[in-house]
């Protein structure tokens, strides 16, 4: 019987494990077995772009002799999961949110500090004013993978047709509204059932007035919503309220329902994201343009809401070194954009290619463009803060004389939640 036929047994085996160690008693070693490298991945991505992950993730696979396991779950059921699975069992890479969602992780000590990747990769220098999004006291915790850049939205057709001019500045605004208004437009279509559009609306608002350093200090806490710097806000939300620049009964229409007035051209301007062209009618999309929130105050920077979720590795990942090298691999720009493809969103590094779409294309330019960023109401501040704060405003947009009470309200959360942390 040849030795490949040999068969296994237990005293063969006995006889090689016998042999390795007299190898190691002569002083010499037995061949060392190689580890297989392997690296686990949890994402959340979409029926669009997972597919585009598995193929870089293979490609980086093939590339390296690595073998990597993508285990994609539902968005939803990954905002539960990983406070779970973060502490008990984690990857060695995940997807999650930028800004204060990424930061209360890392207050818990369950996101990895990739400073040194960040740098030595240079992707610092291609992020601009998004690295503030994923860093920490000047240190980095994720890369942002791209997201949605809010703005005020409108139809070139209606304009044209109703002789109104794109506003650049809260003057223009208002002669725009009054305008739309005397042609039988709602100026303003915003739905607030859903909570959250209001809250878009007060981020313009501050970060218009008050500049991103003040907007992200309340969010943070560091601030009350009565700190009477804050009374240009109310006070100019107010009056826009009073006049009546919105769509009547706003809490009984979700943003689709809102977006429909829009659509079928029955309002001036909407201020929202991309994806509101998914609500124009077929072949109409072209129809639809983007502009910068108005300007309040020519000496406060152009800080804008971009929306962006985020690549992590776990503080207590198996495979730092590892995933350190994926992510390397996974930021280069061509790769990256191979990502980002799928969804047409706008690109988080200003080193790559500006995509096709001209709602996406106008999106990017005016991000990078831009002084800095926040991310969005409910995910730069505290949850429960975030929770009273939708409240708050959707109340005060049918309630504007209650301006004070709310705001008090909204303090009493605050301190709550400022000492309990």
């Amino acid at each position: 019987m040849s030795k490949a036929n040999t068969p296994v047994t237990r005293r063969r085996v006995i006889q090689t494990l016998g042999a390795g160690a007299g190898l190691l008693l002569c002083g010499l070693r037995a061949p060392a077995i190689a580890k297989p490298r392997r690296l686990v991945i949890i994402s959340d991505l979409n029926a669009a772009q997972a597919p585009a992950f598995q193929a870089i993730a293979a490609e980086f696979g093939r590339q390296s002799g690595t073998e990597v396991i993508v285990n994609n779950i539902a968005h939803e059921a990954n905002k539960t999961a990983i406070r779970n699975y973060l502490v008990a069992d984690p990857p060695d890479i995940c997807f999650w949110f930028s800004g204060q969602r990424m930061r209360q992780f890392v207050g818990m000590g369950l996101f990895s500090d990739i400073s040194d990747l960040v740098e030595h990769e240079g992707i610092d220098r291609a992020l601009g004013p998004l690295l503030d999004t994923v860093s920490i006291d000047g240190r980095q915790y994720g890369l942002p993978v791209g997201g949605l850049f809010w703005g005020l939205f409108y139809r070139e057709d209606v304009f044209r047709e109703h002789g109104l001019t794109p506003p650049e500045t809260f003057e223009d605004f208002y002669r725009t509204c009054h305008r739309a208004k005397a042609q039988g437009l709602v100026p303003v279509a915003m739905g607030t059932k859903d909570q959250w559009p209001a809250a878009g609306w007060f981020d313009h608002l501050n970060l218009r007035i008050n500049g991103l350093e003040t907007h992200m200090a309340l969010m943070e806490g560091r601030v009350a919503y009565s700190d009477t710097i804050f009374d240009p806000v109310f006070d100019q939300w107010r009056d826009m309220i009073q006049q009546d620049f919105f769509l009547d009964h706003g809490t009984s229409y979700a943003w689709q329902q809102a977006a429909a007035f829009l659509a079928r051209k029955k309002a001036a301007m909407m201020d929202l994201s991309t994806f509101l062209q998914s609500v124009m009618p077929p072949g109409q999309e072209g129809e639809l343009k983007l502009i910068r929130f108005p300007t309040y105050d020519a000496s406060v920077g152009p800080y804008e809401d971009f929306s962006s979720n985020s690549i992590h590795i776990p503080q207590r990942a198996q495979q730092k070194a590892l995933a350190r090298e994926f992510l390397a691999y996974f930021y280069q720009p061509d790769v990256l954009a191979r990502f980002l493809a799928p969804i047409g969103t706008v690109p988080p590094r200003n080193d790559m290619p500006v995509p096709d779409d001209p709602l996406t294309k106008t999106a990017t330019g005016l991000l990078r463009a831009s002084a800095g960023s926040a991310q969005y109401f409910d995910r730069d501040t505290h949850p429960a803060m975030a929770w009273a704060g939708l409240k708050g405003f959707q109340k005060f947009s049918v309630y504007p004389s209650q301006g004070k009470e709310i705001r008090h309200e909204l303090d009493r959360i605050r301190t709550r939640v400022t000492t309990s942390t």
